[in-house]
């Protein structure tokens, strides 16, 4: 019968291929490479497997050294993989602007109300500045529509055409010494049945500067400012007459609490001061166009 211990004994080559992995391990400095029990118990080795191999750590770690001591680049030295310089953007050249011309005048105009410069020729357009009555103004004989190009602050700008006069207009009228008369009216208060506080204050004021005038219309039926006494109709012989007490009225109105005039087929309300006197449709007959009174419309009571 064969022997058993032949049965399991392991060849050269399997030795040859276990002692190399020792060697790779590196771990211990000196390892007896053997195996600790063959099957069945057997320790019956082949000599070459009993081999001892011997690793020295301190050459181990002269050749680690060596590649962590490897010189640095020299300063200045690119890397193969860094990425090239971004280019310098090319300058851009400026435009040069052309100046807009300034404007030029023509002649001069002079302002009869209270007006509106705007920045275009329309009512929508933004509102530059306010001229006072009798503002004169240049003006450089463009227009469009109903409005007139005019000089303002070295610029060019718009104002309603409508306003302006060849003519200074004269200083508007006010009582003598600055004061107003709210005494009652020597022909005769029964207008003032109904009014407010404020249309009383107008119709004593033009009564007392305007004493020629005595027919009035004040509170009345129908809707409107006149059913609730906040208007008041002031009866004219003549349009100089109308002109003059339209002309009174604006130009007290803070004091008097008016809010609105209208005479001989325009409109002037407070609200759109600036925009001065402004045309009316036409309403067919001279009593409606209101050109034989002048119609005040007070707030009720804010004046004085």
């Amino acid at each position: 019968m064969p022997n058993a211990r032949h049965k399991h004994a392991k060849s050269p080559q399997y030795a040859r291929r276990v002692i190399p992995l020792v060697l790779a391990s590196g771990i211990l400095a000196a390892v007896p490479v053997g195996v600790a029990a063959w099957p069945n118990g057997s320790d019956d080795l082949p000599a070459v497997a009993r081999m001892t191999v011997t690793v020295d750590p301190l050459r181990l770690e002269s050749v680690s050294r060596g590649l962590d001591e490897r010189p640095p680049l020299p300063r200045g030295t690119r890397s193969p993989t860094a990425a090239a310089a971004t280019p310098a953007p090319t300058p851009t050249a400026t435009p040069t602007l052309t100046p807009t011309p300034e404007p030029t005048a023509i002649g001069q105009l002079y302002v009869t109300t209270a007006l509106n410069v705007r920045s275009g020729p329309s009512r929508d357009a933004e509102v530059l500045a306010v001229l006072a009555r009798g503002t004169e103004v240049a003006v450089t004989g463009t227009t469009e529509g109903s409005w007139t190009q005019v000089i303002h602050d070295g610029v060019a700008a718009w104002v309603n055409g409508e306003y302006l006069s060849e003519t200074k207009p004269a200083e508007e009228t006010t009582t003598a010494g600055g004061g107003i008369s709210y005494a009652e009216c020597a022909s005769g208060s029964a207008v003032e049945d109904g009014l407010t506080p404020d249309a009383i204050r107008v119709h004593r004021a033009v009564c007392a500067e305007f004493p020629s005038v005595t027919s009035y219309g004040g509170a009345r039926s129908g809707g409107g400012e006149h059913s609730v006494g906040r208007a008041l109709d002031i009866m004219v012989s003549s349009s100089s007459l109308g002109d003059a007490i339209a002309s009174f009225v604006k130009a007290n109105y803070r004091e008097l609490g008016v809010s609105e005039v209208i005479w001989s087929q325009q409109i002037w309300t407070v609200e759109r001061a600036g925009d001065g006197w402004r045309w009316m449709e036409d309403r067919g007959s001279a009593t409606a166009n209101h050109y034989d009174h002048v119609h005040v419309t007070v707030y009720g009571n804010s004046g004085g």
